[in-house]
């Protein structure tokens, strides 16, 4: 299966943001890919209000995103914002095209590094897994990625691949993190990870406020943790072929999806549904 990461910077503005899709997603389709994964804060980046800009699944934005896809023949995730009844929004990714319409809300939110994702964000509850050409597809979103019990369950719901959509907040050590935790994720589902970031803005920008606002460091990593495909901090498309048919045979090698302990279990049972 070939996939592509668009690790690019988003603007303030969702019709600038669109053009951005458009482009990426002719060059995913251009380059062979069958699915394009856009960065979190697709629709508009953070660090502004996110409830003027936020739309519903059914509005102008997702649409046009929908009509992307369709006629690039690709599946393509986006990152954007809905809005909700006390409001706030939901941090959410768009998955469209080649016969998918679903989408995934953030259920951990970025409560951390002096940054307040809940006071403008609501959160989601339930884990989302995809198909794209008979692959399973889990999604998550950024700090998503520090809770190995969620992509445990996405692996559990029949994903192969999951797809991590960052604007990770910049500050020491954090690209390490980032790519660290990454592949970390694939290891301990045993799965593909195909993590996407923006690009990191500069040093102006990424200082300005506590708001994160990317690092770059997009990478796909195998279900053994190895990086396959990775990029620099600027804006580029990541074009990877991975083999789902290593995932069966990793699986029964490190056989820690069926080796959890009843303690793993018991926290399964409690995870977000």
């Amino acid at each position: 299966m070939r996939i592509a990461l668009a690790q690019l910077l988003s603007d303030a503005d969702p019709a600038v943001n669109l053009k951005l899709v458009e482009d990426y997603t002719r060059r995913a389709a251009d380059a062979g890919a069958r699915l394009v994964a856009f960065p979190e804060g697709m629709m508009c980046r953070f660090g502004v209000p996110l409830a003027p800009v936020a739309q519903p699944l059914d509005g102008p934005w997702a649409d046009e995103v929908r009509r992307i896809a369709d006629g690039a023949g690709i599946t393509v995730l986006a990152g954007m914002f809905t809005p909700v009844s006390d409001g706030r929004v939901t941090n959410t990714v768009l998955a469209v095209g080649a016969g998918v319409d679903a989408h995934y809300d953030k259920i951990h939110l970025y409560d951390a590094f002096g940054f307040a994702e809940s006071e403008a964000v609501a959160p989601g509850r339930e884990p989302v897994v995809i198909t794209v050409d008979g692959v399973g597809v889990g999604l998550t979103l950024c700090y998503d990625v520090r809770f190995p019990a969620l992509y445990t369950d996405l692996a559990d719901r029949g994903a192969q691949l999951i797809t991590v959509h960052a604007s990770w907040g910049a500050g020491p050590g954090k690209l390490q993190q980032w790519t660290l935790l990454a592949r970390a994720r694939a290891l301990d589902s045993t799965c593909f990870v195909a993590a996407v970031d923006q690009g990191y803005p500069g040093d102006e920008m990424a200082t300005a406020s506590k708001a994160p606002t990317g690092v770059g460091g997009s990478l796909v990593a195998s279900p053994l943790g190895e990086v396959v495909a990775s990029a620099g901090d600027d804006p580029q498309l990541v074009v990877a072929d991975i083999d789902i048919d290593r995932v069966a045979p990793v699986r029964e090698a490190l056989g820690v999806l069926r080796n959890r302990s009843e303690f793993a279990q018991a926290d399964k049972a409690e995870s977000p549904r």
